[in-house]
């Protein structure tokens, strides 16, 4: 397989990302048998939500992805992303992005790595809709000339 399609592609660190993201989940679903979708734990640990997740609990989960991030950055090395310009971008993209995850009742985690490993037809669609609505946001994105 040619990778000069992907110029930017990492498999090696998508396939050891994907691995700890599963391994989380995992523990996550057996050892106390809740789903770890972060955009519920978030919205929890922000108070925003009244879900039956234990406040401490959606506290330390959104703490412990921080402290990952600061881990990788810390022995791998800082990782390279670029953004679009303008904080206009940004915020609307955030916006959408939590509007898409309120509408669907969860994030690409809950549903993609979660809820499509345990064949639940309502992630496979979410997730479907999130890829679908990603594909055709870089196409306009880009088709306007926003291309980053």
């Amino acid at each position: 397989m040619s990778w000069t399609a992907f110029p930017n592609a990492a498999p090696l660190e998508g396939f050891l990302g994907g691995l700890l993201i599963g391994t989380a989940a995992l523990i996550m679903l057996l050892g106390l048998g809740r789903i770890a979708g972060v955009s519920g734990m978030l919205a929890r640990a922000a108070t925003l939500s009244r879900s039956d997740t234990p406040w401490p609990m959606a506290a330390l989960f959104v703490i412990g992805l921080v402290l990952g991030a600061i881990v990788f950055a810390q022995t791998i090395g800082p990782v390279e992303a670029t953004f679009p310009p303008g904080w206009g971008w940004l915020v609307a993209g955030g916006l959408a992005v939590g509007f898409g995850t309120r509408l669907g009742s969860g994030c690409t985690s809950g549903h993609g790595v979660c809820g499509m490993s345990r064949l639940s037809k309502r992630s496979i669609v979410a997730t479907l809709t999130f890829m679908a609505a990603g594909i055709v946001t870089v196409a306009l994105v880009n088709a306007f000339g926003g291309a980053w």
